[in-house]
């Protein structure tokens, strides 16, 4: 009996302690907008983290984006080869790219390569008392610090996205076309007359609500790391905070994928 009420009593904090997380999340959001509609504006803080988590994630979106293409393709083709269907390989790779692997995948490399990065500075700036420096000089570390970084997710995951599903479209071309001798019209004709206006505004708006979970999370877990446990652990609990935020952010992308498909 000791050893069940011990384990509904572990489950009740476990759930108390994401509802508090949860809340912290949605109120950073709501000081973050506030923020946003008082002057003074500064545009230079969210040109150089557009640069971080932007141009930077570049080459790695590329790269990811060719794979991914290439092996949809790979399996794509090796199904329809069943069925006799090969000339819909063009209409399968777009509509999965565009749909749903693009913001997907970006949100993941996003997370991966800036969103740790983000998590541990912010981490660090609140352990080493940066942060508490900035409010005694009146300054509002959402304004200064959280703004311009969920500002340059909104903007560059979805431009990311595109780049992914351009060169992603681009990998299975080559699979289909130069590999396996699919014909080139049949592969781009059927990619054209597939995707519709409404499969690319699915796309973009996952990569704007994917962008905004990220960067706010991240954000979330490194600025108020020193209520949770790990605030007193230093720079082991910089590094626990900084996978809990990967591991949150890669969930919430992927939850959230399947709420707005299904909504859509």
């Amino acid at each position: 009996m000791s050893s069940l009420a011990k384990n509904i009593e572990n489950l009740g904090a476990f759930c108390l302690n994401a509802l508090e997380q949860t809340g912290r999340t949605f109120n950073m959001l709501l000081q973050v907008i506030w923020e946003l509609l008082h002057p003074p504006y500064r545009f230079y803080p969210i040109v150089r983290q557009m640069y971080f988590i932007g141009a930077r994630s570049l080459t790695l979106i590329i790269v990811s984006g060719i794979t991914i293409g290439m092996v949809l393709g790979l399996q794509f083709y090796n199904i329809l080869q069943r069925f006799g269907s090969v000339e819909l390989l063009g209409a399968g790779v777009a509509l999965g790219v565009i749909r749903e692997l693009g913001p997907v995948m970006t949100a993941l490399m996003v997370v991966g390569r800036a969103g740790s990065s983000i998590t541990a500075e912010l981490g660090i700036m609140r352990i080493t008392e940066q942060v508490d420096a900035l409010e005694c000089m009146a300054i509002s570390p959402d304004k200064f610090l959280i703004a311009p970084k969920v500002i340059a997710g909104l903007l560059s995951v979805p431009l990311l996205t595109m780049v992914f599903d351009f060169v992603a479209l681009f990998g299975g071309y080559f699979v289909g076309v130069k590999m396996f001798g699919v014909a080139e019209g049949s592969y781009w004709n059927g990619m054209i007359d597939a995707v519709e206006w409404q499969d690319v505004r699915l796309g973009l708006e996952k990569s704007i609500v994917f962008g905004v979970l990220v960067t706010l999370i991240c954000c979330s877990r490194g600025f108020y790391m020193h209520l949770t446990k790990a605030g007193s652990q230093g720079a082991e609990g910089v590094s626990s905070a900084t996978t809990d935020a990967v591991v949150l952010s890669s969930i919430a992308v992927l939850f959230s994928d399947f709420l707005i498909g299904a909504l859509a």
